[in-house]
């Protein structure tokens, strides 16, 4: 009966630290913008069947060979096609291999050195695993959020200079040539990509809307929707391409008043929500048989509980007034 309180008191702080990260994480606009983008963007799908096939195997051929370890973690990571998404957003060569190498370290370091100071045997390794779990997909997404950013700062510039090339007299294919040759940078990566998948057969619709799916950034999916869109009805692409270069400009500008006006509740959520945990550590390291009274001790599992169930309604309203959407 013992382990049932710890269980409880481990999953209540993990719970916690999960919705503090969720309000620390900022205004999200890829979901809303998804929402708003969807229906639009179904229309313009290209069937790529052929090609599809042609791209796995050739990713079958450039993929670097997996130790065996590597393959069998790999085999246990759940959703594996959504984490290859996921490093592949990253710009990094990571595997899921070594992902899950990753994951696994650090659960174990994590538990080992809890049970060094003299932590219950239940509550280090639900800790371990909720950090070998937790920290690799947060260094993963800032990794993501890091690309993502930079993309999104220097997309208006390489949408100038496609629209410089289109007014020159240079077809579309050929600029975006040029914007990956000229561009440094993510934006200069993923425009190269897509010349590359355009000399192996790929369509130049189905190329930007794959592009598009890895990146899951609504300002690279308002530039498919405008090429595919001209694609079809014909009309002045240069100047369509210049009014989406200055209203990117003004949602970076909008994204930049939303993280000043949301600036004051993250910093709330983060001393409010870390304070407790810092000082129970520190006092666990410094007196851990003190701290003990809070596993052994009814009333004081009631009220720590009742405590992290406080915690967890309040970052989760903290993690919704920082939520704009636009």
């Amino acid at each position: 009966m013992a382990l049932l309180p710890l269980l409880m008191v481990g999953l209540g702080a993990a719970a916690v630290l999960g919705l503090l990260w969720l309000a620390l994480s900022g205004p999200s606009a890829q979901r809303a913008s998804a929402r708003r983008l969807t229906s639009l963007r179904d229309r313009h799908l290209v069937s790529a069947t052929g090609s599809n096939a042609m791209e796995a195997q050739l990713r079958r051929i450039s993929t670097t060979p997996a130790s065996g370890l590597e393959l069998t973690l790999t085999r246990l990571l759940p959703n594996r096609e959504q984490l290859e998404k996921r490093l592949a957003m990253t710009g990094k060569s990571w595997t899921l291999g070594q992902y899950g190498l990753a994951t696994l370290g650090v659960g174990v370091v994590v538990a080992g050195l809890l049970l060094v100071e003299g932590t219950p045997v239940l509550l280090a390794l639900v800790f371990g695993a909720f950090l070998g779990l937790g920290l690799p997909h947060l260094v993963v997404s800032q990794f993501i959020k890091r690309r993502i950013a930079r993309f999104t700062a220097a997309f208006p510039d390489a949408i100038d200079l496609l629209v410089r090339g289109l007014r020159s007299g240079l077809p579309v294919t050929e600029t975006m040539g040029v914007v990956g040759q000229e561009v440094d940078g993510p934006v200069g990566e993923e425009f190269r990509a897509i010349i590359d998948k355009m000399k192996i057969g790929r369509t130049l619709d189905a190329a930007l809307q794959e592009t598009a799916d890895r990146l899951g950034t609504p300002e690279f999916q308002f530039f498919t929707i405008t090429i595919a869109i001209q694609r079809e009805t014909g009309g002045n692409l240069a100047e369509t391409l210049n009014n989406l270069s200055d209203v990117l400009r003004k949602r970076a500008q909008m994204k930049l008043k939303i993280k000043a006006m949301s600036s004051e509740s993250k910093a709330s959520a983060l001393i409010v929500g870390s304070l407790p945990f810092i000082v129970f550590g520190l006092v666990w390291f410094i007196n851990n048989t003190y701290m003990m009274h809070f596993f052994t001790d009814q009333r004081l599992i009631v009220a720590g509980g009742g405590g992290l169930v406080w915690m967890a309604i309040g970052a989760f309203i903290m993690a919704k007034m920082v939520n704009f959407e636009i």
